[in-house]
């Protein structure tokens, strides 16, 4: 049997995901010159002659979004982590090709590896690895479905949020929830949902008339927050934490039409941390998740499956954090 990745791997003590990526010449990866040099002294000590991809084959990854091209534009999350799989895949000597709207049947026959981004079902999970061996899910939680992942530290994510609230004064904090379906229209639980009722509870400060109802579009965000502050009045919660970026942003002109000083009157937190929440008045304090960092992952996951097809299945967490802003307090 011939040296593998994972001898090297082994020997220079770090993961087959680095060998796979110094021995392919990315020049993406962040390693130091030491351990670029370590490797390659490995690999030629033992003889390692065999590339990755052993087919003169450019390896196909299909780039799977459950969003359509015009849904993309109106969330920047799942697109900012398509077009990251898309460079860092094609600096690491894959051909990438996306396709939207969870086409499955447009996935060719010759692929050899799948990135799903977004929310899947089960039956849809199940058609992807009828397809290729080498299925990865990010922003979605597949490891008891038998694959591989990248997901955010949603956990974490809510107690910065809440911890948040609390260090203001505030008890009643309203959430604006989003359904999410799949497009085979099956629901997905919102982790941040259940989180964020969860954590409440606890600490005996949940009202269900606070958790309110949108669809993750902008429109959805100001339609709810201008009706429930019609509905509520002055019994609004002083503090809103909204599930992403688009709704954020049409709760903020909900309630600056109503003259709502923010973050004075209302405290608002959103979720995901793309640009379009940077560049708004009064900027808005949100979550941060790294997206590039969950690119990576699905690349680096993929690559050490390739070289190792009987390895378990795995789930990555990657960390979040707020990044506070003007409509927060502190």
């Amino acid at each position: 049997m011939g040296v593998t990745l994972k001898d090297i791997a082994k020997k220079a003590g770090v993961s087959i995901a680095t060998v796979s990526r110094i021995l392919n010449k990315d020049l993406t990866l962040s390693v130091n010159e030491q351990t670029r040099l370590r490797v390659e002294q490995i690999a030629r000590d033992l003889n390692y002659k065999k590339h990755l991809f052993s087919t003169n084959k450019t390896p196909k990854i299909a780039i799977i979004q459950w969003y359509s091209p015009s849904q993309e534009l109106d969330d920047l999350y799942y697109m900012s982590i398509r077009l990251r799989i898309e460079k860092l895949g094609q600096s690491r000597g894959f051909e990438t090709i996306s396709i939207y709207q969870n086409h499955i049947d447009q996935v060719p026959e010759d692929i050899t590896a799948i990135i799903a981004i977004g929310k899947f079902s089960t039956q849809q999970a199940q058609k992807m690895n009828k397809l290729s061996q080498n299925v990865i899910f990010v922003d979605f939680d597949s490891l008891n479905l038998g694959n591989d992942c990248v997901v955010p530290d949603f956990d974490n994510a809510i107690k910065l949020v809440i911890n948040e609230f609390d260090s203001e004064g505030i008890k009643d904090i309203g959430f604006l929830a989003g359904c999410e379906k799949t497009t085979d229209n099956k629901e997905v639980s919102d982790l941040r949902r259940l989180y964020f009722e969860g954590y409440l509870r606890e600490k005996g400060q949940y009202n269900p008339d606070f958790v309110f109802q949108g669809d993750y579009s902008w429109k959805s965000g100001y339609d709810t927050i201008k009706k429930e502050l019609e509905v509520l009045k002055d019994k609004f919660p002083h503090a809103l934490f909204v599930a992403n970026d688009p709704m954020a942003l049409g709760a903020l002109k909900a309630l600056r039409e109503a003259d709502i000083n923010l973050p004075k009157r209302v405290s608002l937190i959103s979720f995901n941390d793309t640009a379009s929440v940077k560049y708004v008045f009064p900027a808005i304090s949100s979550i941060h998740v790294p997206r590039d960092e969950m690119a990576q992952n699905a690349l680096d996951i993929l690559q050490e499956r390739l070289a190792n097809p009987h390895k378990k299945p795995s789930k990555i967490v990657v960390r979040t954090w707020l990044n506070k802003r003007e409509t927060t307090k502190n």
